[in-house]
């Protein structure tokens, strides 16, 4: 169990938190569960001496046998009175004397306290600007899309995770040109449960052109559970910057998490008839969850289209025209990977659809 005293404000940013027990079974607790998050906390039995981090450290941990010992110390936000007994109604008395923000309770409130100190050992910020990308019909160009996106992205010097939702697609990292590169595919995540560290998370996936990528493998598995795929995208969310996902055509369980962590998507649509009308099952569909969703013409146009008219038809936002590159269209095409040329067309497109998307969303993080 826990419950709030005061307020909830956002940990501070990256740092140590401070256990304050005697109690050697709680002490025993507080340390297993620190080391689940990542954690390595300083241990005081009483108030910390002069020079110790009663006022720095991000996140007190305070057993309920030393409350009594921090009574008249100076008040500070991000403590937590910890306690066993949930019938003891001295335990608020107490909580309130030290001035704590929460009452937690173990064992009910262990995955809250992990979540709790991992947001302190990461250092949370601002989460990252997240955009899917999804076709309209097949063939549409969403995976062009947002490879260029992710590879501008990180260009302009934002922390930068391209994700891949489409098993069936044959990889994102292929297009990208490291389908050898060393680092972890969606399949070693399938087990992933709770909360998944964004540190470890991005240091265990390919590096490719100044980004990371989370792709799929050639192997048999086509699908995770989606309680991971949950635990991976807010992970990655938690590291700030922006986050891209390429989607697939379908809705199912494990596309419907991706959803409802995207703060905008793109649907990319063929200015012509079929594909419109494609675009608009779509759309219905997509839109049920997403809030933002634009739409991202590509031509060539089919007589009396333009990319205004394809909006209006989908009743969507215009996002813009994605032009062709034409290197891409070539068998070999470059060797580089779509977005690579700053000079571009598409790199443009994506650099616009950046200043204004960061723009509406307050700024990026790095």
């Amino acid at each position: 169990m826990t419950a709030t005293i005061t307020h909830d404000p956002r940990p501070a940013t990256g740092g140590s938190p401070l256990i304050v027990t005697e109690d050697a079974a709680l002490l025993d607790d507080l340390l297993r569960l620190c080391a689940a998050a990542g954690a390595t906390p300083e241990v005081h039995h009483g108030l910390p001496d002069q020079g110790g981090n009663w006022d720095t450290a991000p996140l007190v941990l305070v057993g309920d046998d030393a409350a009594h010992r921090l009574r008249g110390s100076t008040r500070r936000r991000q403590v937590v009175l910890i306690g066993r007994d949930q019938d003891d109604p001295g335990v608020w008395r107490r909580a309130v004397e030290i001035g704590a923000d929460h009452v937690l309770i173990l064992p009910d409130g262990e995955q809250w306290l992990v979540d709790r100190i991992a947001d302190v050992a990461e250092g949370v910020g601002r989460p990252a600007l997240t955009v899917g990308v999804i076709g309209g019909r097949g063939g549409a160009g969403a995976s062009t899309l947002s490879c260029a996106l992710a590879v501008t992205s990180a260009r302009e010097g934002l922390r930068t995770l391209l994700v891949d939702a489409d098993p069936l697609g044959g990889g994102l990292d292929v297009l990208l040109g490291g389908e050898g590169a060393e680092g972890l595919r969606w399949p070693a995540f399938a087990a992933s449960r709770g909360r998944v560290g964004g540190g470890a998370l991005e240091e265990s996936l390919p590096a490719l052109h100044s980004l990371r990528v989370l792709s799929w493998d050639r192997g048999d598995c086509v699908a995770v559970p989606p309680q991971a795929v949950r635990a991976v995208l807010a992970a990655a969310r938690r590291r700030g910057g922006t986050v891209v996902v390429d989607l697939p055509r379908r809705l199912d369980d494990e596309v419907g998490e991706v959803l409802a962590q995207l703060d905008l998507a793109l649907l990319v649509v063929p200015a012509e008839l079929r594909a419109v009308a494609a675009a608009g099952r779509v759309a219905a569909a997509v839109g049920m969850v997403v809030r933002d969703l634009r739409v991202a013409v590509r031509g060539p146009y089919a007589p009396g289209l333009d990319d205004q008219e394809v909006a209006r038809l989908l009743g969507l936002p215009l996002a813009g025209e994605v032009p062709v590159e034409p290197a891409l269209l070539r068998p070999r095409g470059t060797g580089k990977p779509p977005g690579a040329s700053a000079r571009g067309p598409l790199a443009r497109f994506c650099t616009e659809f950046w200043e204004r998307a960061l723009t509406e969303a307050g700024g990026g993080t790095r």
